[in-house]
């Protein structure tokens, strides 16, 4: 099974230029995960025959989002978090609005494993969402997918606005108290590893360095692979051996970010 995800910065834009079609065309995913969609189901012309459409779309019209089209009927499909969680954590709303009203978390529930879709929330330039990634929205998502974990394995994949360590950015110094490379944000992702579950790429790439997801729009930062590693797969350890690939198509263009991919066996 080829699990992809990636963030398209504007699926209307990705399917405008083509570039979706065409890395859907070549790797033939069983299922694909796309965050930042910017679109509600209808405003974009989506047309994978094979594939079943789950959306889960911003209020706020044009803005954030996320979606999964996967081959395989889903067993059952939830968006958000459960509401134990909106309950524990005292969410309020920021400048910037509500995090649980921006479409950024799809679940899907399979045979043999939970796919979560998540499109973590940015830190912001001047880091005014920060305390809302360290007080409520890092820990929060934690606990959600540990509570799904005791049910059945977990996979989840995404854009999670925060480089681990120094070999996943190519300027660490540059950027240590910077949005996406903060103590905090990168805490955010220890607690993750902490609980257990695997960063996919990681463990079968262990310290290779170069390899990021992202990359800056500007000073031709790609070109130069100036980027950041920010978008992951993490799987619950009891899936370890099923983990046959983990990798990242920095060829693909079409957003500033790249698509990742894992692949399992079941």
């Amino acid at each position: 099974m080829l699990i992809c995800s990636w963030n398209v910065n504007g699926l209307r834009a990705a399917l405008n230029k083509g570039a979706l079609q065409k890395f859907i065309k070549e790797k033939n995913p069983d299922i694909i995960c796309v965050q930042e969609t910017k679109a509600k189901k209808g405003q974009a012309e989506v047309d994978f025959k094979e594939y079943e459409e789950l959306w889960n779309s911003a209020e706020r019209p044009g803005y954030s989002g996320t979606a999964i089209f996967t081959k395989e009927k889903p067993l059952s499909v939830f968006y958000g978090f459960d509401d134990h969680i909106n309950i524990d954590y005292n969410w309020e709303d920021d400048q910037h609005g509500s995090a649980l009203t921006e479409g950024r978390v799809i679940t899907a529930e399979f045979p043999n494993f939970y796919l979560v879709n998540v499109y973590t929330p940015n830190s912001k330039h001047e880091l005014t969402r920060l305390k809302l990634r360290e007080n409520l929205w890092d820990p929060a998502f934690l606990k959600f997918v540990q509570g799904l974990e005791k049910t059945k394995p977990v996979i989840f994949c995404g854009d999670f606005n925060a480089a681990h360590t120094e070999i996943d950015l190519a300027r660490p110094k540059d950027n240590e108290e910077n949005a996406g490379y903060t103590k905090e944000e990168r805490k955010g992702i220890d607690n993750i590893i902490n609980a257990g579950f695997i960063d996919a790429f990681r463990e079968l790439h262990p310290g290779e360095t170069g390899r990021y997801t992202w990359w800056t729009f500007r000073a031709n930062a790609r070109a130069r692979n100036i980027g950041w590693r920010i978008d992951y797969f993490f799987i619950s350890p009891k899936l370890k051996e099923n983990l046959k690939s983990a990798d990242i198509h920095e060829d693909v263009t079409g957003s500033d970010h790249c698509p990742i991919s894992i692949e399992m066996e079941f």
